[in-house]
């Protein structure tokens, strides 16, 4: 059977606001060589955007384009030497994943349980929390050209990481189509607890020498209790970005505020936390027509009914006025806008 390309779609099932919108046409993608069929067919000289969880997408109004749901699945993994080499798909849900790598005792992945989205947007966002990036264990990843139609691949180096970032953010945005993602894992990984919260639960549980799914459930846990699910309640998680501002512009903030919650960076730089700059703005438990600001997290903005996307993204306007009038600090939304 051949590709299907659906002709107006609707979109509220595949985006995690839940928003409703309509894409003008949309494809399923559950096998490689569908990508190759559509750059034959000339698709990707219209415009298109790549779906995989919908956990980092923002729809403002209906998609004038092609819509690629990113549905290829598969893990494997091999071991050599001290390390572990794990592969998935581009479809995967990037929890199963760890959760494939906890049963399998492979440390690394353990700090990052229940972020929401997919394993092919991983590389794309730089995804990380408590303390642990992906590039910190990224080894390669596999992706479709969409301006020659061939697969190529991309190691760490080639990726350019940075803070949330890649270069299929920047440069290289819209161009290339992530199929697979290898990890590597060493085997004898010290674990990080040191950061958030997670020492203090595991204090809470009597936990003093903790597993990697000791790790795992207690991020799961304070995430959780923290943050919406975004089964019941509209949201893409984090919606900011933390911050990272000079050592000099630093020094004047701390001492406006000197409760500032903050996490010092190689290079004098300085990781400012963004749900604390927009708490000390008001914004905490907001809520402004159906659009709500986490009441336990203010970093995370929420669809708590029939809320437009573009009565979120005005939300998220006000917020980087207020913060930026108030600190001096631009934010820099994580979710993509269209």
């Amino acid at each position: 059977m051949g590709l299907e390309i659906l002709e107006n779609a609707a979109l509220d099932s595949i985006n995690t606001f839940r928003i409703a919108a309509i894409a003008k046409r949309y494809a399923k993608i559950t096998h490689e060589m569908d990508l190759v069929s559509l750059y034959k067919s000339e698709a990707f000289k219209a415009p298109f955007f790549v779906i995989g969880g919908g956990s980092n997408v923002l729809f403002t109004d209906d998609y004038n384009g092609l819509i690629l749901h990113i549905g290829i699945k598969g893990k494997q993994h091999f071991i050599e030497g001290n390390y572990v080499y794990v592969t998935a798909a581009g479809g995967e849900v990037w929890n199963d994943l760890v959760w494939y790598c906890v049963k399998n005792k492979f440390p690394g992945m353990e700090n990052m349980a229940l972020i929401p989205g997919s394993v092919g947007a991983s590389p794309v966002q730089n995804i990380g929390a408590y303390g642990v990036e992906l590039m910190d264990i990224f080894y390669s990843c596999r992706a479709f050209d969409t301006l020659s139609g061939e697969y190529v691949t991309f190691d760490k180096d080639a990726c350019e990481f940075s803070y949330r970032d890649s270069i299929f953010k920047t440069k290289h945005k819209g161009r290339y189509i992530i199929t697979s993602v290898t990890y590597k894992l060493y085997l004898k990984a010290a674990h990080n607890i040191s950061y958030g919260a997670i020492q203090s639960e595991l204090d809470q549980r009597l936990i003093t020498n903790p597993s990697i799914r000791d790790i795992a459930e207690v991020v799961s846990h304070i995430r959780v209790e923290k943050l919406p699910d975004p089964s019941t309640i509209g949201n893409a998680g984090s919606f900011f970005k933390n911050p990272i501002i000079s050592a000099a512009a630093f020094e004047v903030l701390i001492k406006r505020f000197p409760d500032a919650i903050y996490y010092k960076l190689p290079q004098q730089e300085y990781k400012i936390a963004a749900g604390w700059l927009i708490e000390q703005c008001g914004w905490k438990g907001k809520q402004i027509g159906q659009v709500l600001v986490w009441p336990k997290q203010a970093l995370v903005i929420t669809n708590a009914g029939a809320a437009s996307g573009s009565d979120i993204y005005a939300v998220s306007e006000q917020i980087i006025h207020d913060v930026a009038q108030k600190f001096d600090i631009l934010l820099d939304r994580e979710v993509n806008i269209l």
